[in-house]
């Protein structure tokens, strides 16, 4: 038998894989309550109103069935322009704006375009796993920013940045989740999201806003972007129709300058040619008619109630066993604190009693920051079902507690 390791590249060799994707394994179990993946709610994909568009390959087959352009579906990427205008503070022209295969893709294909092996990335600590993944396997590392409840502390990233500089390392971006973010749950507020882009100006480094939760929002009202304070031209918004229609279409967009978009457009080619124009175009029918729309609040409540009953369930189960966290305003996630507990040997524990829980290592620049965080979905389990795992992470803390004789 042929053996590879020796013909891995530095990169494979280095590669970390996914702890939700390995927690699969366990997650189908008989009797297992998952709180670990980012998984939406099945219940509220809009089958009936997407099926209306199967139609066209009867119609409009002969296009669908064949590749795409690599910008993408040009009328989809129309109606983003328009969908997003009020957020983004504009509405974009065609050559601001690319279709991919999911936003991740966005995130390879921006490592591909603006970094070189030993760039530094600013993001919040913790921070979006997979994100931390993709930056780490194009060469770059990590210079992180606490959060608190009103998102990443940016008045330490001038400091950080003169600080990164004196060393002669050079900072290429910073990272951010803006909205409900992945893991922390909180939101940026508005007057940080203005300073961070004067920061951005003064410092001459980019900014790259990831926001696939945005329009998932509970409570409050929805937020400028950072893009929209931005006149100088740093930012690029990437954004998801995971959360607000369905992850099986696999679209996601990235709307920025047009040089950036020229250059990301570029590496896609190489990468995938286009993304798939059958749920493209499926996707654009679903929007044309005006599903997107009417559809969305059916999925923020649904969301919203699941949310509210977590958060009771935590009250009841949870803060008297001194857990802390923030309640998130919209998405999918909370981020809590265990008081002191291992939150590795908390997530084995909770194995045991068939709760599955992702602890806060993964999701940290420095893994030991999040030896006492862990994480928790809301959006896939019926209240009922939350109610029931949350008492059983309770029984896991309570052992844990209990000291050994």
């Amino acid at each position: 038998m042929s053996n590879w390791k020796d013909s891995l590249s530095s990169a494979a060799k280095n590669a970390k894989p996914s702890p939700v994707r390995e927690l699969l394994k366990v997650i189908n179990q008989p009797g297992m309550i998952s709180f670990a993946g980012g998984m939406p709610a099945p219940e509220v994909f809009p089958v009936e109103q997407f099926y209306e568009g199967a139609e066209l390959l009867k119609t409009n087959g002969k296009f669908m069935l064949q590749y795409g352009t690599t910008e993408g579906y040009n009328p989809l990427r129309e109606f983003l322009n328009k969908w997003t205008a009020p957020r983004l503070g504009r509405e974009l022209t065609l050559d601001e704006i690319i279709l991919t295969t999911g936003s991740q893709q966005v995130l390879d294909m921006f490592a591909w375009a603006v970094l070189d092996h030993g760039d530094v990335i600013i993001t919040e600590d913790p921070s979006y796993m997979a994100a931390l993944n993709v930056f780490s396997n194009h060469g770059a590392s990590f210079a992180s920013v606490r959060m608190d409840g009103d998102g990443m502390v940016v008045s330490e990233i001038p400091a950080l940045i003169e600080k990164l500089r004196k060393e002669g390392r050079k900072v290429k971006f910073i990272y951010t989740i803006v909205n409900f973010q992945n893991p922390g749950g909180a939101t940026m507020s508005l007057e940080r999201r203005k300073e961070l882009v004067a920061i951005a100006e003064k410092y001459d480094v980019k900014i790259f806003e990831d926001d696939p939760y945005g329009y998932v929002r509970f409570d409050g009202e929805h937020l400028p972007s950072i893009f929209s304070f931005d006149k100088a031209g740093n930012t690029v918004y990437a954004g998801s129709f995971s959360k607000i229609l369905s992850p099986g279409v696999r679209i996601g967009w990235v709307s920025g300058p047009k040089d950036i978009i020229r250059q990301l457009t570029v590496f896609k080619q190489a990468l995938d040619l286009c993304s798939s124009p059958i749920t493209q175009v499926l996707t654009y029918e679903y929007c044309r008619k005006g599903y997107l729309d009417s559809h969305l609040p059916s999925i923020v409540e649904n969301y919203r109630v699941k949310r509210d009953a977590m958060e009771k369930s935590f009250e009841k189960h949870l803060a008297p066993l001194g857990f802390t966290w923030v309640k998130p305003q919209g998405g999918f996630f909370y981020w809590l604190n265990t008081g002191g507990i291992d939150s590795g040997d908390l997530a084995k524990r909770a194995l045991d009693k068939k709760v599955a829980i992702l602890h806060g290592a993964p999701f940290c620049v420095n893994p030991e920051a999040g030896i006492h965080s862990i994480r928790t979905n809301y959006t896939f389990s019926q209240p009922d079902v939350i109610e029931e795992g949350v008492s059983r992470l309770a029984q896991a803390v309570q052992e844990m507690k209990i000291p050994a004789r």
